[in-house]
């Protein structure tokens, strides 16, 4: 049984979603929400597989309820389903670590897909934020990959891979103030403050050991 978290201000729609998902065989809402503020919490009450996620809502966004609600739960596979479809809020949604991207204009049975699909490991995105955000994504994550030196995509793909500065150090055999340089250097040219967006960036990109 699939467990879903749902995360809407409005309550029709948690009605709307609670109704359709509710009626399949192996799905079950284990909780819906009003806002970002409350995700966290209810994702660590319930422990969902799947995360439907609203952008706009009034007290937490939902790009600041995505990285909340994955730093209690890091399993969970948020799916963006929103109004909006413009690049910078698809790049910024899947950044801060969703799996999907869905318009509220989508049919309803492929909503249930997508659930299904994101909890079976795949990445369900509309059409339309396909298109909007694709071909943006491989020029700006090739541009920033570019600026990068050979040393700091190594370090860059060790952080990926979970490593502490200090085993980065002894497997680069450099010291560990170099590390931190290299990382400083990082996280200023992906426009990230921290390792676990790079490591999200680098995931993504392919910057993997």
């Amino acid at each position: 049984m699939i467990k879903v978290l749902l995360v809407d201000d409005h309550p029709l729609v948690r009605h709307g979603l609670t109704e359709l998902l509710g009626g399949t065989d192996d799905m079950q809402v284990v909780a819906a929400v009003d806002d970002g503020e409350l995700a966290a919490a209810a994702a660590t009450e319930h422990q969902p597989d799947v995360v439907l996620m609203d952008l706009s809502m009034q007290r937490m966004d939902g790009i600041a309820a995505t990285r909340a609600l994955l730093a209690v739960l890091p399993s969970a596979r948020v799916i963006v389903l929103t109004s909006f479809c413009e690049n910078e809020r698809i790049h910024d949604a899947l950044e801060a670590g969703a799996v999907g991207y869905l318009l509220k204009d989508a049919e309803p049975e492929d909503v249930v897909r997508a659930v299904r699909d994101a909890a079976a490991g795949d990445v369900p995105l509309s059409p339309r934020a396909a298109k909007a955000l694709l071909p943006q994504n491989r020029r700006a994550g090739r541009a920033q990959s570019d600026a990068l030196s050979a040393r700091e995509r190594e370090v860059l793909a060790l952080v990926a891979a979970g490593l502490p500065n200090k085993s980065i150090a002894r497997r680069l055999e450099i010291s560990e103030k170099t590390v931190k340089a290299h990382l400083t250097r990082v996280f200023s040219v992906l426009g990230v403050s921290d390792r676990t967006s790079a490591a999200l960036w680098a995931q993504r990109h392919g910057v993997v050991v």
